[in-house]
């Protein structure tokens, strides 16, 4: 904001009256703080909304909030779909696990039966050393050969059932790998859906970005608002600055981080001094605004400069002061 033409042309009137009187300040201006214009981030309607014109609000203090109904139930129907997919992986785990316990039965089966051939194996040359020497009859290393056959042919079975089973592992495997790839790119999915359903959700509160006083407020609760509607003004009073200007030839007092005194005038000589630090200085001259009055109003170019100012409550936006560096 800068300071209204005929207030200043009075100032400049009364400085030509005061004639070559000295100064006490080497520049003025009018106090500004940041001020943020928060608007709608959803659509819908405004379930809540507790903000006060003149009101304190925090930084990221939820002061109200937009109708999430829909967005909630969304939210849970992918959940849903989400435990139905946790439970077919579950299943398909399930398999895999019964066919490998399966395939384990066979391997001990095949193995069983190779260790009861080693067995037989040594009777049998046992019997037949026996029956060299008469102390058996034949039969009995017969019967033990022929156990040996039985055995065999049970193994051959045991084999080639262990390398079907082999095969049909190997494709079930694939399969239950394909299904459960399919699973995670679903859930996978999913999870993005709920992440940008979450943040959706989140962008229903409506919160502060920082911690002012609302100067205006443009909606009311219950009311329908769409997403980038504006529905309040906050100020930072709290952190203020006065926006001056400077000649060329007042740039060699100024500099950034370089603390001055500033004058809040209230009027009828009335002024109240407050500690200021320079937190910014253009870096492009400019002509002298018509309403701008500088120590020497010859200058044709003069530099923007901001003066940051810890306010105590007293100074308000608008505000006419002036600043001695």
């Amino acid at each position: 904001m800068r300071t209204p033409y005929y207030y200043l042309a009075v100032m400049s009137v009364l400085a030509t009256a005061c004639g070559k009187e000295t100064k006490d300040y080497d520049a003025t201006g009018t106090f500004e703080a940041t001020e943020v214009v928060v608007s709608a981030k959803s659509t819908g309607e405004l379930r809540s909304f507790a903000v006060r014109e003149g009101e304190m609000v925090l930084f990221d203090s939820v002061v109200g909030s937009i109708d999430a109904v829909q967005l909630q139930l969304k939210k849970e129907q992918l959940s849903t779909n989400s435990r139905q997919l946790d439970a077919n992986k579950a299943q398909l785990d399930a398999s895999r696990h019964a066919t490998d316990s399966r395939q384990l039965d066979l391997e001990r089966q095949v193995a069983s039966i190779r260790q009861q051939i080693a067995n037989a194996q040594r009777e049998q040359q046992r019997f037949a050393e026996l029956y060299r020497d008469g102390a058996v009859a034949r039969k009995q290393v017969d019967d033990i050969g022929y156990q040996i056959s039985v055995l065999e042919k049970q193994l051959t079975a045991a084999q080639d059932q262990l390398r079907s089973n082999n095969e049909s592992l190997a494709q079930q495997s694939r399969g239950i790998a394909a299904q459960q790839r399919g699973i995670d790119a679903q859930q996978a999915g999913i999870s993005v859906q709920q992440a940008q359903l979450d943040d959706q959700i989140q962008n229903t509160k409506i919160k502060s970005p920082i911690t002012g006083m609302v100067l205006e407020t443009y909606v009311e609760r219950g009311e329908f608002v769409s997403t980038g509607k504006p529905l309040f003004k906050v100020a930072d009073t709290q952190n203020m600055y006065i926006r001056t200007y400077v000649t060329t030839a007042q740039l060699q007092q100024v500099r950034v981080g370089q603390s001055v005194q500033v004058f809040a005038d209230y009027g009828n000589g009335q002024k109240k001094t407050y500690n200021g630090t320079v937190s910014w200085i253009s870096s492009r001259s400019e002509f002298t605004p018509k309403t701008i009055l500088t120590d020497d109003e010859r200058a044709d170019l003069v530099y923007a400069v901001k003066v940051a100012v810890k306010s105590d409550g007293y100074l308000k936006i608008g505000m006419y002061g002036q600043v001695k560096f």
